[in-house]
């Protein structure tokens, strides 16, 4: 497998994502292929006092988050964001991950990559945990005005990747809503709340934000606007938590033994809410396997991003998703 990463995207560019790469390229067997600014890139690898040589493509512009996506990729040819997304459509490589500007990764998926058939719009799905596990949030911020046929799209492309990607059959699918009664929401959300409940999803009603880390079901559908919020908000309220727990416990008197099992229980803790554990997300309804890597990923992050792009290229996710939608998608 044959994997591209982008090195201009992302707050730790380039160093993180070579390393990254490299750490992926060592425990999961796979080519890599970088796309950027070679200098830079071959003085990075340098660094890791790496033998080997690696394919280097140059690109010497860079897509900022502040601009606008569609413009900046007919502007900026030359682009990590353009060679690479080109190179993938050309299937000279299995998956591209970057962790620059989303809009411009979205766009040029869409524009470049091109959507499956009968798909109106690519989606970015995120992992929150809950008490029993974990709930995908989609869309979590590529859609911010969304139909309702759009949500139920969202919902398809949904079960299909809980599905075959982390194997749970049949999984609960709820609105996220701002009550859990039928009739609840504004107009959207009751029109889509119809038909979720008219398809053959195990759709299970509206839920509230707070059911979201309670287990209340494995697919929370929302716009993307309000998943972004949701998201961002989950990651607040997380580091707050974590960081309250660790003032308490230097105020409290301790015995050596105690200190150290209470490291132990803060580590799982910040384990189970640390971004990086997941690396990134999948942009669902693109006809190649396009990874958004967090825009402050480090190397952790670009390795687990990278096993988001096997899971999904080894389980043929873009193949069973244009099965479901392939002439009327309310098949399945």
């Amino acid at each position: 497998m044959k994997v591209l990463f982008d090195t201009s995207g992302g707050d730790n560019a380039p160093i993180e994502i070579i390393k990254g790469a490299l750490e992926a390229r060592g425990e999961f067997n796979i080519e890599i292929a970088f796309v950027g600014k070679a200098e830079e890139i071959e003085k990075t690898i340098e660094k890791f006092e790496v033998k080997e040589k690696f394919e280097i493509i140059d690109a010497q512009e860079k897509i900022e988050n502040d601009e606008e996506p569609a413009f900046a990729l007919r502007r900026k040819k030359n682009s990590s964001t353009v060679i690479g997304l080109n190179l993938l459509k050309s299937k000279e490589y299995d998956a591209f991950i970057s962790a620059g500007s989303t809009g411009a990764l979205l766009a040029g998926g869409l524009f470049i990559v091109g959507r499956i058939d009968n798909i109106k719009r690519a989606v970015l799905p995120t992992s929150l945990p809950n008490l029993n596990g974990k709930t995908m949030i989609i869309d979590s911020g590529a859609n911010v005005d969304c139909s309702a046929e759009m949500l139920l799209q969202f919902a398809k492309m949904g079960r299909v990747y809980l599905e075959e990607i982390f194997k749970i059959k049949n999984p609960t699918v709820g609105l996220l809503n701002i009550g859990s009664e039928k009739g609840k929401g504004n107009a959207l959300t009751k029109e889509t709340y119809d038909l979720l409940e008219e398809s053959n999803l195990n759709f299970i009603g509206n839920i509230e934000a707070r059911d979201i880390t309670l287990s209340g079901c494995d697919l929370a559908i929302c716009d993307g606007f309000v998943g972004n919020v949701l998201l961002k908000n989950t990651e607040g309220v997380s580091k707050f938590v974590l960081k309250s727990f660790s003032e308490v416990v230097k105020q409290i008197e301790l015995s050596e033994q105690s200190q150290v099992e209470i490291g132990k229980i803060f580590n799982i803790a910040s384990k189970k809410l640390d971004a990086s554990e997941v690396g990134g997300a999948l942009l669902l309804g693109l006809n190649r396997v396009v990874v958004k890597a967090h825009g402050n990923a480090d190397s952790k992050a670009i390795k687990n991003a990278v096993k988001v792009a096997i899971d999904a290229v080894e389980n043929e996710i873009v193949d069973k998703i244009e099965k479901v939608f392939k002439g009327d998608f309310n098949e399945r």
